[in-house]
Order: structure tokens, then C-alpha cells, then sequence
């Protein structure tokens, strides 16, 4: 009588599959401690990283370099956090006369290189003054000048200090506009300007591009007889202003110049730096 023989059994392949679980895993948990703790999953950069001109290339687009600088021009650069210990000595020999650097964002954040960019510059031989860069979703235009000022955004006539800047571009963390109308942007913007101006006696500069104020505050006129514009365009001709200035006092031209990738024309010679910084 034949024995039966059972079919012997087939091995399962749990071990094929543990392994690729696990391989995912190892890479899921790489791809996560990699990230830079301060980064989202949407890639939103963290708060306190904006700096000035952020959006400019991605909005407004890259068309050229203007021609070599006018004489009646003056070479300037503006720096951040991101610029870290700047070789100031390096940017003066190549002759760049002035500087802003980059003080606060909103009422959170302060640059922690601010003493050695802003009094690095001065050290040199630069005439340079400070910037805030505008969250107006997160506090009131006041508010936020008052932080400006008791953080390094102040002013004094002693030739070698430019008046405050207002920074105010596409929100680099959420909706261009910040989620406000063009007359709340309007409204927010006068605030600040006010507070400044009853802090420091000077009227501030606004640093913004064409496009981005006629989008969020309906190309509104009304700052352009008191507060200088510092206009951003990354092309060979500085193009359209803003609605009501007639001129720029300062033109962020590019933000892939030589030591410091920002740099700047004054409207105008030396003398004219000196004039803006004494008021």
C-alpha cells in the first residue's frame, strides 16, 4: 500500500517582508531627523528668517543687471542673519559706502548678528541705520514700530545713522497681503510710520517692490511726500514706482552681488547719504 508523502510546506516570506518594512522605516525616520527642526512639512521657512527682498526674484523675476553705476550713485548693501559675521573691510574696499542690517521681524524676533553687522559697519568707515521687516498679521503697525526702536531701529544725528526702514513685501509664511484688504494694509502702514516718526523724530524709509504695493495696498499714494522709497527690481532699468514717488532714494538691484549678495544704489552721491542720514 502506498504511504502518502505530504507536500512539505513552502516557506513564507515574512522575512521579505519584515525587511522592506523596516527599510521604509529607517528611511522615514532619516528623511525626519535630517529636516532642520525649524522646518514644516510645507516648507514654510521659520518665523524670524524673513529678510529684505526674500520674494523679489521669485515674484517679480530676474531681467538683466543694470550698467555700471553713475557717478552720482553710491554702492550700498543691506544684510540679515542669514550674512552671519560680515567681512565689512572686504565690502568698503570694493566701495561700498553704506549699510542697513536687518534689526527685528514682527515682536518676536531680533538678529542675533545685529551688533557686529550694524557696528561693524560703522567701524569701517559706513555711513548705516537698521531695518524691520513688517509681519502685520501678527501685531499692530505701533506695535511693531515701538519693538523696531527699543531693539536697535532708533536714530541720532551724528551723521553716520540712516533713518529706520520699513520693510514691507509678500508674506515669505502665508497669503502675500498677510490676509488684510488694501485699506487695512494702508492703516497698518501709517501706524507704523506715525509711531516712528513720535519715537525718533525721522520719518522712515519704505523699502517695498512696485508690484507687491499695488497688489496689497491698491497702489496708495499717500506716503510718497514724507517717507523716502527704497524700491526692489532685479533688472537693468529700475522700471515702475510705487503710485506718488517720482523718484527712488534707494534701488535693491540684485540679491547675488559680490561678498554680500544684496546690494543697493543711493539715488545720488555720497553727500546725498550724509544729507539723508543728518535729516
Amino acid at each position: 500500500m502506498p504511504v502518502h508523502r505530504p507536500e512539505p510546506l513552502r516557506p513564507r516570506h515574512t522575512h521579505v517582508a519584515g525587511a522592506l518594512l523596516a527599510a521604509v522605516l529607517t528611511l522615514t525616520l532619516l528623511v525626519l531627523t535630517t529636516r532642520p527642526a525649524s522646518a514644516s512639512a510645507d516648507d514654510t521657512p521659520p518665523r524670524g528668517s524673513a529678510h529684505m527682498g526674500m520674494g523679489v526674484a521669485a515674484h517679480d523675476g530676474v531681467d538683466g543687471a543694470p550698467v555700471s553705476a553713475l557717478a552720482a550713485q553710491t554702492e550700498g548693501v543691506d544684510v540679515s542673519s542669514h550674512q552671519g559675521n560680515v567681512a565689512w573691510s572686504t565690502l568698503w574696499n570694493s566701495g561700498v559706502k553704506w549699510a542697513y542690517v536687518k534689526a527685528t521681524e514682527g515682536t518676536y524676533y531680533t538678529n542675533p548678528y545685529f551688533a557686529q553687522q550694524y557696528n561693524g559697519s560703522y567701524n569701517v568707515g559706513m555711513i548705516r541705520g537698521a531695518y524691520h521687516f513688517a509681519t502685520p498679521d501678527t501685531t499692530n503697525g505701533a506695535t511693531q514700530a515701538n519693538y523696531f526702536v527699543d531693539h536697535g531701529g532708533g536714530w541720532s544725528r551724528d551723521g553716520k545713522t540712516l533713518p529706520g526702514v520699513l520693510d514691507i513685501e509678500w508674506n515669505p509664511y502665508g497669503d502675500a497681503c498677510y490676509g488684510k484688504s488694501t485699506s487695512a494694509m494702508v492703516t497698518w502702514i501709517r501706524d507704523f510710520l506715525n509711531q516712528y516718526k513720535s519715537r525718533t523724530g525721522r520719518d522712515a524709509v519704505i523699502y517695498t517692490a512696485t508690484s507687491w504695493w499695488k497688489q496689497c495696498t491698491g497702489n496708495h499714494s499717500g506716503f510718497a511726500t514724507a517717507n523716502p522709497l527704497w524700491v526692489a527690481r532685479y533688472a537693468a532699468e529700475v522700471g515702475e514706482l510705487p503710485a506718488g514717488w517720482s523718484y527712488y532714494t534707494m534701488w535693491q538691484y540684485t540679491s547675488s552681488g559680490p561678498t554680500v549678495g544684496d546690494h543697493n544704489r543711493f539715488n545720488g552721491a555720497l553727500d546725498r547719504v550724509v544729507a539723508l542720514a543728518n535729516g
